[in-house]
């Protein structure tokens, strides 16, 4: 058995004028991460993967470096493409993020279909695992809308927004098998 934790990025420094995928985590974000290093799990990580996005990358950095863990980058992780749009207001984001979920299998103003980014999240991270020794636990740090997806796969089910986080900065454990069997069940998200 491999058990992995898929984590999500916490809070950013929201910058309109900066590609989504640049941006940072916030002061508070940093902080949130921070404690995930210390969550009863943390110990027996011994790989850290993210993607290749900048918050994604300093999450895994902030948790690597405490616990002096050696993490890798991988682009395909990235969250869904939104370059379409690139930033929307909050409220405009929230509706497109619930169209995007909601009509899985066709593009919501130009972003990535949900079920193709569906398949990059579970075929990347089954990839990812090929390279990690058979019971070693791993750390993912992604996003909430292909985690979201991540999750729905691992539990068989549609997708939908329903098991999307409350909050980033939120976690969930699974077992490496599910990528295939698809029994992962009750799966939730944790906030840090």
């Amino acid at each position: 058995m491999t058990w992995c934790i898929y984590l999500t990025h916490p809070e950013v420094e929201i910058d309109p004028e900066v590609p989504v995928p640049e941006w940072g985590l916030s002061d508070t974000g940093r902080q949130r991460a921070a404690k995930a290093a210390f969550l009863p799990f943390a110990g027996g990580i011994r790989n850290v993967i993210s993607s290749g996005e900048t918050k994604a990358i300093e999450t895994a950095q902030v948790f690597s470096a405490r616990l002096n863990v050696s993490q890798r980058v991988l682009p395909f992780l990235h969250e869904n493409d939104r370059s379409a749009t690139g930033y929307l207001a909050p409220e405009d984001f929230e509706a497109t993020a619930d169209a995007f979920f909601a009509q899985p299998h066709e593009s919501v103003r130009g972003w990535e279909r949900a079920i193709d980014a569906q398949n990059r999240i579970v075929t990347g991270i089954r990839s990812a695992l090929r390279h990690v020794p058979d019971g070693d636990p791993v750390l993912f740090a992604g996003h909430g809308g292909v985690g979201t997806l991540l999750l729905c796969h691992l539990m068989g089910c549609p997708v939908s927004r329903r098991h999307d986080q409350r909050r980033g900065g939120s976690w969930f454990r699974f077992d490496k098998a599910w990528l295939m069997d698809q029994t992962g069940r009750n799966l939730n998200w944790t906030e840090l």
